[in-house]
Order: C-alpha cells, then sequence, then structure tokens
C-alpha cells in the first residue's frame, strides 16, 4: 500500500509540484553541482569588440554543426553579442583561468591592451586555448533571463593533440582541475 498523500489533483499529475515551488537559492545551489567547461564568447559591437566568460555552453547538433551559448540578458554585452552576424567561442584551457576572471568582470573595456586578432564578422579572436570556433549566428531565441545563442561554426581551430592542456572548469562555484579517474 502506498502512502496517502495530502497532495492536490494537479501536485500528484506533477511530481514536482506546483510550478514556482523551487526557489532560486535551491535552484542555483543544485546546477553548481554539475561542472561546466569555460568558454569566452566575443563579438564585433557598435562601441567596439565585446565579449563575456560563458560557462552554459554546449554543441547542438553535428549536420549543420550548430553550438549554443546562453547570454545573461544583464550582461552589458547581451545586445552586441546577440545581434552581431557571427562570434568567436573560446573554449578555454586551465591555464587561461585569469582570462576567464577578466571577462566575467562587468563595466570594463574587456578588449583595453589586450592582443587580439580581428576575424570573420569582425569578431575579435583571443589565443586558442583548448580550441576556437568561429560562427555564422544562426538564431537568438528567448530563455527567460538569458538569451539563447546558436551558432553555425564556420571554422574550427584546434592545437596539436600534444600542445593541449587541461581544460577550466566550473563547479561549485569555483574554478577547479580535472583528476585522472583511478582504473
Amino acid at each position: 500500500m502506498s502512502p496517502r498523500s495530502s497532495a492536490s489533483p494537479a501536485e500528484r499529475a506533477d511530481p514536482a509540484g506546483p510550478a514556482g515551488s523551487v526557489t532560486s537559492g535551491d535552484f542555483r545551489a543544485a546546477l553548481s553541482r554539475w561542472a561546466s567547461g569555460i568558454t569566452v564568447v566575443t563579438a564585433a559591437g557598435p562601441q567596439g569588440p565585446t565579449g563575456i566568460t560563458v560557462s552554459s555552453f554546449a554543441s547542438l547538433s553535428l549536420d549543420p554543426p550548430l553550438v549554443l551559448a546562453c547570454i545573461a540578458r544583464s550582461s552589458g554585452s547581451h545586445d552586441a553579442l546577440v545581434t552581431a552576424d557571427g562570434f568567436g567561442v573560446h573554449l578555454l584551457s586551465r591555464e587561461q583561468r585569469e582570462l576567464s576572471a577578466h571577462f566575467a568582470r562587468a563595466g570594463i573595456d574587456k578588449f583595453a591592451g589586450l592582443a587580439h586578432e580581428v576575424g570573420p564578422y569582425g569578431a575579435p579572436l583571443l589565443p586558442v586555448g583548448l580550441a576556437r570556433l568561429v560562427c555564422a549566428r544562426e538564431a537568438a531565441l528567448d530563455g527567460g533571463d538569458h538569451t539563447i545563442l546558436v551558432g553555425r561554426v564556420t571554422r574550427a581551430e584546434v592545437p596539436e593533440l600534444d600542445d593541449l592542456g587541461d581544460p577550466l572548469l566550473h563547479y561549485n562555484r569555483g574554478y577547479r582541475a580535472l583528476a585522472d579517474a583511478a582504473d
């Protein structure tokens, strides 16, 4: 015999409970348990080059080659990134931790004194870490307090395997490193 529930029919139909029952703090705490790589997304904006550190990045499709990056609407770089014709995605290595921290800061000229090249779509391209992608904007979709920026990869640069470092990871509100699993 299963335990009786005092839940309403709507709550019983949806075991997660009523919409909005998860607090922002609980949601953030749960998501902090998900390890992710770190990227910097860059584009040419009306006021010059712009960029932001992004951990919400994923491959979307192999054919055609599509990726997505979630850009916070509150970011000063939001409008320039989601309206640009194209953008760069820099998959960061552990050695690029300072670059990640630099592009995570708000209210600064992120390219002042920073070496970069200008790529397709006018996108500023930073030094290659683990990989560097150039993307044509495919779509910008509503994602709540973020915009889901979808890009069609037009160029992928990957260093030789021997030159690869470890990825820069974010987990539980901080930078982390890989540890080899025991066999």
